[in-house]
């Protein structure tokens, strides 16, 4: 049997600062808190959680030539994920910061670092032709650079010498409140330039796009707009609707979790449910992951916590044909 190829995450990798107050921030005050500093980013937390689900990954991106970025590589190498990064000494590696509310919502502040720098000549062009897979989200595309890198990427993992057929490719949209700013039709025009296979919206992020009020609506926009596609809407404590050109739609219920911090679930989901699909092919057999990965995350603080028991647990009940990966 040959290697599986792998999948090939770009775009961000940063430090996270998550703060989650334990009371109210007032102008002017002072107040306790939980504090934690992690490396983060939205492509750099999908590797790290398709390699923990069995699936090899490769993080592709540029990162500044400083401690946070040596840090944040650390980090990603100790979970197994081989690195393809450009190093910058013009620009830092990004550090976002995610306030965490009481009921465990998050809101972040991006910095611009050296994920937004990257530039198509940066890319290493053999790690692209060879992906079986390429992810990219939409902090890729909302702004140039690095929109010009991503989309040649794109063009790369679809381009085999092999002979051996062509990489699927998957976009998550990202922000919902970047896709306002850019303005809905803007964002849809670049978005229409990316042959994606699977679409990774949060319900945010989907009535966004399609300027639709309820998730159902949503879907069915999306799906008339991009037909080819498997879309897999993520809607938090609803679950999963998936549908694509071969799949029915599909409800996939929430695991009963409690939220602590929604940071990086939906980076989770999409890391779980994509080793799934690309083990076997099987949508709602791989949403039924997805969730169980989901919510995992969501009941503990920070985008990637230490593998425990209960994951390996949740992991075991998928009939994947592997569960492997640094930290298990």
């Amino acid at each position: 049997m040959s290697e599986r190829k792998p999948l090939v995450s770009l775009g961000d990798l940063n430090w996270d600062v998550l703060a989650k107050p334990d009371t109210m921030l007032l102008s002017g005050g002072d107040t306790t808190g939980r504090l934690e500093l992690s490396g983060g980013g939205s492509a750099a937390n999908l590797a790290v959680w398709a390699r923990r689900c069995g699936c090899p990954s490769i993080f592709v991106g540029k990162i500044g030539r400083d401690r946070f970025g040596e840090l944040a590589t650390a980090e990603l190498q100790a979970e197994g994920v081989q690195t393809e990064l450009i190093l910058s000494t013009e620009h830092p590696t990004g550090v976002v910061l995610a306030l965490i509310d009481r009921r465990g919502q998050r809101a972040m502040l991006t910095g611009q670092g050296a994920d937004w720098e990257l530039l198509p000549d940066e890319l290493p062009q053999g790690v692209l032709r060879a992906a079986g897979h390429l992810h990219l989200t939409a902090w890729s595309l909302f702004r140039d650079p690095p929109r010009a890198a991503a989309l040649a990427a794109a063009t790369l993992s679809k381009s085999s010498r092999t002979g051996e057929g062509n990489a699927t490719l998957s976009l998550d949209p990202g922000s919902f409140q970047m896709i306002q700013q850019m303005g809905r039709e803007n964002f849809l025009d670049i978005v229409d330039h990316v042959p994606f296979d699977l679409l990774f919206p949060n319900d945010d992020e989907a009535r966004a796009m399609s300027g639709c009020s309820h998730s159902g609506d949503a879907l069915s926009w999306l799906r008339e707009r991009y037909p080819h596609a498997l879309v897999v809407l993520k809607m938090d404590a609803e679950g999963a609707l998936i549908e694509g050109p071969d799949q029915p739609r599909v409800h996939v219920a929430a695991t009963p979790d409690t939220l602590t911090d929604a940071t990086g679930a939906g980076d989770a989901f999409g890391g779980a449910f994509l080793a799934g699909w690309l083990t076997h092919r099987d949508a709602a057999q791989a949403a039924r992951l997805a969730v169980e990965v989901g919510g995992w995350v969501v009941s503990r603080f920070g985008a990637r916590p230490p593998a425990d028991a209960e994951l390996l647990a949740r992991l075991a009940r998928q009939p994947l044909s592997a569960v492997t990966g640094a930290g298990l």
